[in-house]
């Protein structure tokens, strides 16, 4: 300062500095009784600046609202139904940057506040503060009072105030009009020179006395608002119906000074009361009876419902198991034909033939194969192998194969969405999924057309999450759409069926639209059609958004032959159908591996603890005697954790294999499988050293 040069903070006083600032700001804060918070606005689902966030808030925000821990919560959180309201008033404030005062209920605290609202510095800082209290007391009173004076406008436009009274309530005198008096038989004279409780309470019928005391005494036991209903005699000697209004007032001890009223003719209301409840009392007798009726006709509804559900059951059945038997007797009939020509050539010792019939029956097992997954796929009982995937590298690579699948009648558009999120999903069955709706599509253009397939980001709220079965969140969609002949309603209600076809005979299978949904469903999604005859069709699947990392592609395996051991290596099979294990152990033992054999886990357990030798656990996941193929992995690899293993199975039963989510070092194999595939298979497991 002797040199006039500026003063330089060190870094610790200016860290000290800042936190005596935050500390003066809270207390500032806090010193403001009112509710005080500041709110910035954030683009949503709703669109952009379609919600705001909590990001300051003092403890009179809880005082004014009885919210707590408001600090970091969204509008739409805290009051879904009623957000426009404010974000249209508090928006209003961020783009005019002009000061607004209002009242307004807050529903979601169940109170009325007054409220202040600024902007917090430019436009792009996107921040209102708002400053507020809590007018509910205020504002119900202003409400009572507008009804009341409504009530007695209406009441004395009608003629329904019969009288009027004041009561003093120390001195006990009643000071009432003519129509007072009337009503309760008096001469007016006596009326003017004053009545007590007492004289009031003379004329009062005798059943209603003690509730019309109890009533008076708690109203001035508490003060303020008093309605009774009871009878008084009049002077022709007939008893009428009236209701007393009034208020008590109390004087600066507590106590009942004054007591102000008026009296409404409900002779005519009460008598309608009457003859309502006679009737109700009638209805509720012809109700018995009625809901008896009622009961009889549901119940005979409910069991033609159930007979209708249980025939409709019955003929699905029916069309799936009449599929299943054509498609495997055809199959069957190619496999067994084959065996039958091998061995009549074998006896005619025509040696040369046996390939060609080879062949033939091994085509038939691969298209048992086939027909078996595509059933699978629409139980959701597949073998996936999910990973991170980007559908528009997916749809970029399969555009020149639909290209030639669909013919050059048909033109092929692809619309990829820009900036697409991941998806987990089995790549290989997605680009069956896509060929297949792209063939469909095909189908349904016999004169050539156009074929668009397109991705896109999807935000589901409640609403278009419960139309398609789905719950809310993020998802994409990968749509292929025809201007084709389109569907029928009643056709695209049945189109996912398995086996529902409307090619003609020999051209379809059924099964190629249930294998999508059903695809879809067990990857977390859904498909949907839609479709207008003479309009096209358009078919989606939905998959949820991956958050993770997108994963590397992974080239693809070529079908080489499986080596020879080079090493010895010890396995143990396991599996209780004794050819599907003799085929496996010959097959191994064949590649020059030491096999050993279970028929199931009880039994491994024994084998796994007499050879400590061995390298690698092919197992069936459906082991029967209560020990699964995964629990039987999972007790071998408490001692050997870096144990390979290899489970077969016939479908996939993700529960037992944890939803696809396997260890490292664990695989899956689905049968049947050719002798390649499991060598193939077997050789990566445990290290190439055979």
């Amino acid at each position: 300062m002797l040199n006039n040069e500026p003063v330089t903070l060190s870094r610790a006083a200016l860290e000290e500095e800042v936190a005596l600032s935050r500390v003066r700001r809270q207390a500032l804060f806090e010193a403001i009784d009112d509710g005080f918070c500041i709110i910035e606005f954030i683009d949503g689902p709703h669109g952009p600046l379609s919600d705001y966030v909590h990001v300051e808030a003092n403890s009179g925000y809880e005082r004014h609202t009885g919210i707590r821990g408001v600090v970091g919560k969204r509008l739409r959180e805290i009051e879904p139904d009623h957000a426009d309201t404010w974000l249209q008033v508090y928006g209003e404030v961020l783009r005019t940057g002009q000061t607004v005062r209002f009242e307004q209920e807050f529903v979601a605290a169940g109170r009325y506040i007054e409220v202040s609202a600024t902007r917090v510095g430019p436009e792009e800082m996107r921040q209102v503060s708002v400053l507020f209290r809590d007018v509910t007391v205020r504002k119900k009173t202003e409400i009572a009072l507008r009804e009341n004076v409504q009530r007695v406008q209406l009441a004395m436009g009608a003629g329904a105030i019969i009288g009027t009274w004041i009561w003093d309530v120390k001195a006990d005198q009643f000071s009432v009009d003519e129509g007072f008096a009337s009503a309760f038989g008096f001469d007016p004279e006596k009326g003017r020179s004053g009545l007590s409780l007492e004289d009031v309470i003379e004329t009062v019928h005798p059943d209603d006395r003690a509730g019309l005391a109890a009533a008076i005494k708690d109203a001035l036991g508490r003060g303020g608002a008093y309605a009774h209903q009871y009878r008084t005699r009049r002077r022709d000697g007939l008893y009428y119906w009236l209701e007393a209004n009034g208020r008590v007032e109390l004087a600066a001890d507590g106590s009942p000074s004054q007591f102000p009223g008026v009296l409404i003719d409900v002779e005519g209301r009460r008598a309608v009361e009457a003859e309502r409840d006679r009737a109700i009392a009638e209805l509720r007798a012809l109700n018995e009876t009625l809901e008896q009726r009622v009961d009889e006709r549901t119940a005979a509804l409910l069991n033609a419902e159930e007979a209708l559900r249980q025939s409709q059951k019955m003929e699905a059945v029916g069309q799936l198991t009449g599929g299943l038997a054509h498609d495997f007797n055809n199959i069957l009939a190619g496999i067994g034909g084959s065996l039958e020509l091998m061995k009549i050539r074998l006896a005619q010792g025509r040696i040369g033939d046996i390939d060609r019939h080879v062949n033939g029956a091994q085509a038939a097992v691969k298209r048992a194969a086939a027909l078996t997954q595509r059933l699978l796929a629409f139980s959701r009982r597949q073998t996936l192998d999910p990973r991170p995937s980007n559908l528009n590298q997916i749809v970029s690579g399969m555009h020149d194969l639909i290209g030639r699948s669909v013919g050059p009648a048909i033109s092929v558009e692809t619309v990829a969405a820009g900036g697409l999120w991941s998806a987990f999903v089995d790549v290989g069955q997605l680009e069956n999924s896509l060929l297949n709706l792209c063939i469909n599509a095909r189908d349904a253009m016999p004169d050539g057309g156009k074929l668009t397939i397109e991705t896109a980001n999807r935000w589901m709220d409640d609403r278009a999450a419960m139309q398609r079965g789905l719950q809310t969140g993020q998802y994409l969609s990968l749509c292929v759409s025809d201007t084709g002949t389109g569907m029928s309603p009643d056709v695209v209600a049945r189109a996912f069926d398995p086996f529902f076809t409307t090619k003609p005979t020999g051209q379809g299978t059924g099964l190629g639209l249930s294998m999508v949904y059903g695809f879809a469903g067990q990857s977390g999604g859904t498909a949907r059609i839609y479709s207008e005859l003479g309009r096209g069709t358009m078919v989606c699947i939905y998959l949820p958004r991956y958050v993770g990392e997108e994963g590397a592609e992974e080239p693809l395996q070529r079908e080489d032959p499986s080596p020879t051991a080079s090493g010895l290596k010890t396995i143990l099979v396991v599996d209780d159908e004794p050819l599907v294990r003799m085929v496996a152990v010959e097959v191994l033992q064949d590649l020059g591996y030491h096999v050993l054999e279970a028929e199931d886990g009880a039994s491994a357990v024994k084998v796994m603890g007499a050879h400590p030798e061995i390298d690698l656990l092919i197992t069936d996941v459906g082991l029967p005697n209560g020990m699964n193929g995964r629990q039987l992995a999972d007790a071998v690899r408490v001692q050997r954790p870096e144990l390979p293993v290899l489970f077969i199975t016939g479908y996939a039963e993700n529960a037992v294999l944890n939803h696809g989510h396997l260890e490292r070092g664990m695989q899956v194999l689905t049968k049947p499988f050719a002798a390649e595939a499991l060598g193939r298979r077997v050789g990566e497991l445990v290290g190439g050293e055979r």
